[in-house]
């Protein structure tokens, strides 16, 4: 897969329909900054969209790539090695708080298998057919993938953005489920941001003690030094340090960027491979939201450079897409609001009183009140 295309591929939002969007904005009953980021998300979503007003969410969809890192044999997680497959399937019997946040919100889940250290046949078809390999590889003393595993991987997130544009997802909760991936994605971090192991490495989604700590940070120490030698060819990058469900996550995000495909990242993982995806493409983040702040050092560096602010802070560290789909409703309401506040042009000159006779002889004045006033005749804002 040649990366370099999707520079071209790459569009940015449409700047006019943002335009007419912050335009009907300035035309509703409200102050300027009454409703905060909301309008901020509201504008963004109608660029995305190409459409002012800008349309409800209906089809959103929680993306989940799944990977084992062989890493994780170093103790850098508190989780055993080549156990995400736990992970998975607490996920599709509906028992992991991904599935209980997504049930509530009527969001589907769906879960793709990349390089889970288990048998494909104990998982359905459906999760294990882009699967690339068995685990990735100890990125501390081997690389990740082979050059033809990290294509295949590529491929693969290219594949699946394909398939959720194609079948109306209208946009994505990127999640993340692994063991070890964390320590991944802090070293593709530090590599592209430039810094040392000690300041991107955090504590994971299960929180680690300080000697795992300190595993960890020699982990992404070593691994950077592999790393920096490749940091011109971000698939070779991906194939040095990363994994199977990285590399796909990152094609993925490039790919939904080409299909106009809105997405709000979660914690580091998704982090890091937007990161490597805005090497790809500078273009690219434009179609990105960052649902929240994780804690995690690593995710805040990548935030940072792309200059992306998060949405929500609630803590949150369980990983799986739960803190982007705790974005959900914010980014929903949003569209709701953009939407549906009239603006002074449709909603005509205020109504004083003194002109309710002043119909005409077939009451086209009247129809014409009538009609200003809004969805079940009440007035839309309610200024103070």
């Amino acid at each position: 897969m040649n990366l370099d295309d999707f520079t071209d591929l790459i569009e940015r939002p449409d700047g006019g329909v943002r335009r007419d969007a912050e335009d009907r904005r300035a035309l509703v009953d409200l102050a300027p900054d009454a409703l905060g980021r909301l309008d901020e998300l509201g504008e963004w979503l109608a660029a995305a969209q190409s459409a002012a007003p800008v349309r409800p969410i209906r089809q959103p969809k929680v993306i989940v790539f799944a990977g084992d890192h062989g890493v994780a044999e170093l103790g850098v997680s508190a989780r055993p090695a080549g156990t995400a497959d736990r992970l998975v399937r607490a996920v599709l019997a509906g028992e992991s708080p991904v599935s209980v946040l997504a049930r509530g919100q009527e969001v589907p889940v769906r879960v793709v298998d990349m390089a889970l250290d288990c048998d494909p046949d104990t998982l359905p078809e459906d999760v294990v057919r882009h699967r690339v390999r068995r685990g990735s590889g100890r990125i501390d003393v081997e690389d990740a993938l082979t050059a033809e595993q990290v294509d295949a991987a590529l491929a693969a997130g290219v594949a699946i953005a394909d398939e959720e544009a194609d079948s109306g997802t209208d946009l994505v909760v990127l999640g993340d489920l692994s063991v070890g991936g964390t320590t991944a994605a802090a070293t593709l971090i530090a590599a592209l941001c430039g810094t040392d192991a000690s300041v991107v490495t955090g504590r994971g989604g299960s929180p680690i003690d300080d000697l795992a700590w300190m595993r960890k940070c020699a982990a992404v120490r070593d691994a950077l030094r592999r790393a920096r030698p490749v940091l011109g060819d971000q698939a070779e990058l991906l194939a040095a340090v990363g994994g199977a469900d990285l590399a796909a996550a990152t094609g993925f995000l490039l790919q939904c960027a080409v299909r106009h495909t809105p997405v709000i990242l979660d914690g580091v993982v998704s982090a890091a491979c937007a990161l490597v995806a805005q090497r790809v493409a500078f273009r690219a983040p434009d179609w990105w939201l960052p649902g929240h702040a994780s804690g995690e050092p690593a995710q805040a560096k990548a935030f940072d450079r792309m200059a992306l602010e998060p949405l929500v802070e609630h803590g949150v560290t369980v990983g799986g897409g739960v803190g982007a789909l705790l974005a959900l409703p914010l980014v929903r309401s949003a569209a709701a609001l953009a939407a549906e506040l009239p603006d002074y042009a449709a909603k005509g000159p205020e109504d004083d009183g003194d002109d309710a006779d002043a119909s005409t002889e077939d009451g086209t004045a009247a129809e014409g009140t009538a009609e200003a006033a809004g969805p079940a005749g009440g007035t839309a804002t309610d200024p103070e």
